[in-house]
């Protein structure tokens, strides 16, 4: 589209110079360069209260998506009896009217789905078909885990995964939420284009599960080493999710959530065993609670036999009250976005992803090079080689990138993180510390509730002497990002540093026993040098 709108302009010059009225060279470039039924469509950048939406299917639609997500916070929030929730890594939603151009960038694994969640370090992404129903219902499962994670102490993944599936059944409209019903009957999917040939794989539903004439007990249910953290990782029909999935509805609909937090604080730091920990929080014995459920469950199948009926009309929600968030209510402002950044965002997304990644870079070192030189292109580069240790052709994208806007607070973040990165992999002090420390600040006024700028702002303040700053920072990237045991540890280097012993044995004494391997022994190796430090201070 560039290059043709260029070619028209030396045309139109060359017209002009050979002595043509210029009113009707005007006239000729206006009517060649107009768009017309074939012409791209815009692209729109939704700003909602707490997301953003890049649409090309209009203004409408990509206001209808804001206002979905929005509905499914609030009611997250709900949920839990929460006020104020927290988002400490930008999320983008990518909202496709285009179901090729969908199917082209959808990962192969999840082709007859109509939209998929692709986490990230520096940002999430949310990409949806806009050509079926209700496709954000899709990723709400995804979408529920990341709201755990975020606004939630560490769990037992029982609670997690019972949590999500039942967050999944979520259906919102203008007026009315609905939810509680099995997850698996009435989740929309599809093949794409890509994959007509295959057939979807229809799982069982979650109640048929639960109709086994055997349960997992409650010493299995409630395993300790269930971890759910790696909630990617493969088939969710099991009985482990569908029990899960019931036990989180009686919790969450007999009003228990105050003595589940009761359960898990007996559980994870008083180290009570499971049976005597349900006995203390919920007041009854572990077959007793085992019993109530199944009981729970009975009551709600006449529910759960309808909502499986073929005919629509004879399907009733579980559980249904007025959305929390109506169209009237949410605050949304749109902009147009550039098609050239339209498809830098896309590639990058393409490039995230394992089976996507070679095209997704070739489509961003096209669009990097000459004519358009575009700027979302050199970052999403940028992020591609700091994420593979490439540091040197990370920083010439990130220069670029700023040459043509040097205020971006995307490349400025990259910018941090690269310099961040480099002390780490050579241990080596970081290199332009005031700079960096002055771009983390101007990220966090863009993005304040962006974990990874705090806690990066915090290790640079520590090698900088600021050890009361330092501090100040890594709790507000621990407040926004509670399960991010990473933070946690730099909390331990921080005290450290600061000479605070007790303080920072309290923190490795809690990391020694990570589920995280890394986590678990870099703490139990510092413990290990304390006596060292205290004594010789090396």
């Amino acid at each position: 589209m560039i290059r043709i709108h260029k070619q028209f302009k030396r045309l139109c010059t060359s017209l002009v110079l050979s002595g043509l009225n210029p009113l009707l060279v005007c006239g000729f470039f206006l009517f060649f360069c107009a768009p017309g039924d074939a012409a791209e469509p815009p692209w729109t950048e939704i700003h909602a209260q707490h997301f953003i939406v890049i649409t090309d299917a209009g203004d409408k639609r990509g206001r209808e998506v804001a206002l979905r997500f929005e509905q499914m916070r609030a009611v997250f929030g709900q949920l839990l009896m929460k006020n104020r929730l927290n988002m400490p890594v930008p999320l983008t939603i990518i909202a496709l009217k285009n179901e090729r151009q969908y199917a082209q960038t959808v990962p192969g694994p999840q082709v007859a789905a109509p939209g998929f969640f692709l986490p990230g370090n520096d940002q999430n992404f949310i990409v949806l078909n806009l050509a079926e129903d209700e496709p954000w219902r899709v990723v709400a499962h995804d979408f529920a885990h990341l709201l755990l994670n975020y606004n939630y102490p560490l769990t037992q993944g029982w609670f997690d995964e019972g949590f999500a599936e039942y967050f999944s059944s979520i259906r919102v409209g203008d007026r009315q939420v609905e939810i509680g019903g099995d997850p698996e009957l009435g989740v929309p999917s599809k093949d794409m284009p890509a994959n007509q040939m295959g057939t979807a794989n229809q799982p069982k539903p979650l109640t048929e599960l639960l109709n086994a004439p055997v349960w997992l007990s409650i010493s299995e249910l409630f395993a300790p080493q269930r971890d759910s953290s790696g909630y990617r990782e493969g088939t969710r029909h099991t009985l482990f999710y569908a029990q899960s999935w019931i036990f989180m509805h009686y919790l969450l609909n007999r009003n228990k959530l105050q003595e589940t937090g009761t359960y898990f604080d007996l559980v994870q730091n008083q180290k009570v065993p499971v049976e005597e920990a349900i006995q203390k929080a919920l007041g009854m014995t572990a077959p007793q609670f085992e019993q109530a459920v199944k009981d729970y469950f009975r009551s709600l199948a006449p529910l759960f036999q309808a909502q499986n009926a073929t005919n629509p009309a004879a399907r009733k929600p579980v559980y249904q009250f007025p959305t929390p968030i109506g169209p009237d209510d949410i605050g949304a402002s749109a902009t147009q976005v550039l098609e050239v950044d339209a498809r830098a965002m896309l590639a990058d997304v393409k490039a995230r992803i394992p089976d996507r990644r070679e095209q997704g870079m070739k489509d961003l070192q096209s669009l990097a090079a000459a004519p358009n030189d575009n700027e979302v292109a050199h970052r999403a580069l940028a992020w591609a080689h700091i994420q593979r240790k490439d540091f040197n052709p990370a920083a010439e994208e990130l220069s670029k990138a700023a040459e043509l806007n040097p205020r971006d607070p995307w490349t400025r973040y990259y910018l941090s993180v690269l310099k961040y990165r480099v002390a780490q992999t050579n241990r080596e002090p970081m290199q332009s510390l005031a700079n960096m420390m002055q771009d983390l600040r101007a990220v966090l006024d863009w993005y304040p509730e962006f974990a990874e700028a705090y806690n990066m702002l915090a290790m640079g303040r520590v090698e900088g002497g600021g050890n009361a700053s330092a501090l100040e920072s890594i709790r507000a990237a621990i407040r926004l990002s509670p399960r991010n045991e990473q933070y946690v540890y730099n909390l331990g280097e921080i005290y450290l540093s600061g000479k605070k012993w007790d303080a920072a044995r309290a923190v490795f004494e809690r990391l020694k026993s990570s589920s995280n391997p890394q986590i678990a022994t870099a703490a139990r190796r510092r413990m290990d040098d304390m006596e060292a430090l205290k004594k010789y201070g090396v």
